[in-house]
């Protein structure tokens, strides 16, 4: 019966995506089978096209090259000079789980208590958050939504940034959340050396103990003694290489103390999150072969005695090193701003083609979902977008986006506000005030 009701519910969200325009006046999502033509096509895995064309059919890239033949009842779009890029992807977020941090109510990422490796972020994530718009009209497709807090804090999602469900937006991928122990100063309050440590111990027993428990739980919980424990159900499914593990470490020293962690449990479905002191030991990470989330590169360096500019140098001398990077924001408002991350990457060493590289196919390979999304490749998903120039250049404009094959309303909150008060006519007061004289 519950699978029946969840047919019907899908079916009668079915016309509500299919027209652009509704009888209210509002603007919708747009499907159709489309031609992009005339366009510079940058696929990112097979170089660039000039004057090409994309076909999209149900959602999937049907057909991508300089000669293609148009089907004739096919939408076709003109993008004459204009240029086509693979939806970027955003590698951390909390999107779909903050709306105002100021508001504790309209915040759902955090749970109480430190090991909750069970709580799914797919479940709290709500379709309708202001942000999602926000973000997608500026090329960003995609993003890893995250938990966060206590140790193990949750279970992360990867979702494309359409859809009037969760179940809708879930783009594959899902990842157990750890923040590893940090011998780092936290907040405004100093700590002795002695008592940094002490900390970091207490939190390294604690990760150990959860995962000594993992490990048992998963030889006995097919047997007939065993109970059902949701926490160490969630962690089995990093042990038996069902879903990825986001360890988030900064500091150097912890990279390195991670890697060896990593390497004594022989797991081997790790990603390292954060890693802002990568570039102090790139070469570690890259002999361990662990990719790396890195982000925000408009940021601040960790320690004081460091050049200004090396949170923009990191992700480059770390992908020079050999190690797979992709970036993230580690936002919410301004996970819009994805490509001036990726620009700043980019200049500082990293180079303009694999930034690019790092927010759409290595962000793509990292989670696991490369054969849907990350390129524009002949049966992938559409999720793209069209620009008048660099997507890095703040001068370029967004002109166009798809997900899932959707062409989506370049509207949002801002977009909203901009027309408000672009022409505002000033308000006439009816009842003016009597003043003497």
């Amino acid at each position: 019966m519950k699978k029946f009701l969840s047919i019907l519910c899908t079916l009668a969200l079915i016309p509500i995506l299919v027209f652009a325009q509704s009888s209210d006046g509002i603007q919708r999502a747009e499907t159709s089978k489309f031609a992009l033509t005339n366009a510079k096509i940058y696929t990112v895995t097979n170089g660039v096209i000039e004057n090409g064309t994309i076909i999209i059919n149900n959602g999937i890239i049907e057909a991508v090259g300089a000669n293609i033949n148009i089907p004739g009842d096919a939408q076709v779009i003109d993008y004459s000079g204009q240029e086509i890029y693979p939806g970027m992807i955003d590698s951390g977020t909390k999107l779909g789980l903050s709306e105002i941090g100021s508001i504790s109510e309209a915040n759902d990422f955090r749970e109480f208590g430190e090991i909750t490796p069970h709580m799914e972020a797919l479940t709290a994530v709500n379709p309708n958050s202001v942000a999602i718009p926000v973000t997608r009209v500026n090329g960003v497709t995609t993003a890893l939504t995250m938990p966060a807090g206590g140790t193990l804090p949750g279970t992360a999602a990867t979702i494309n940034l359409f859809g009037y469900t969760p179940d809708q937006m879930f783009a594959g991928s899902k990842g157990v959340v750890m923040n590893f122990p940090s011998s780092a100063q936290r907040g405004w309050r100093r700590r002795t050396p002695e008592q940094i440590e002490k900390a970091r111990e207490r939190a390294q027993k604690t990760i150990n103990d959860a995962w000594d428990k993992a490990e048992l739980y998963a030889k006995i919980k097919d047997s007939d003694e065993a109970r059902y424990y949701p926490e160490m159900e969630a962690l089995t499914k990093v042990i038996n290489g069902e879903v990825l593990l986001y360890i988030e470490v900064n500091a150097a020293k912890d990279i390195l103390s991670a890697i060896d962690w990593v390497e004594e449990r022989g797991y081997k479905n790790v990603v390292f999150t954060g890693v802002s002191e990568g570039w102090r030991v790139a070469d570690s990470i890259a002999t361990a072969g662990i990719p790396v989330i890195t982000g925000p590169v408009l940021s601040t360096p960790t320690r004081g005695s460091d050049s200004y500019d090396t949170p923009y140098k990191n992700p480059g001398i770390m992908q020079k090193a050999g190690v797979k990077v992709a970036l993230r924001t580690n936002d919410t408002e301004n996970a819009r701003n994805l490509p001036y991350n990726a620009g700043f990457a980019a200049t500082y060493g990293m180079g303009r083609e694999e930034a690019l590289k790092a927010i759409t196919i290595n962000a793509a390979e990292i989670m696991g979902v490369s054969d849907q999304i990350g390129s524009i490749e002949v049966g992938k998903k559409a999720n793209i977008f069209v620009s008048t120039g660099d997507p890095f250049e703040t001068s370029s404009k967004i002109l166009d986006v798809f997900i899932d094959g959707y062409k989506i309303p370049m509207t949002s909150r801002h977009t909203e506000l901009y027309d408000e008060f672009l022409n505002r006519t000033p308000g006439l007061n009816k009842n003016p005030v009597k003043t003497d004289g």
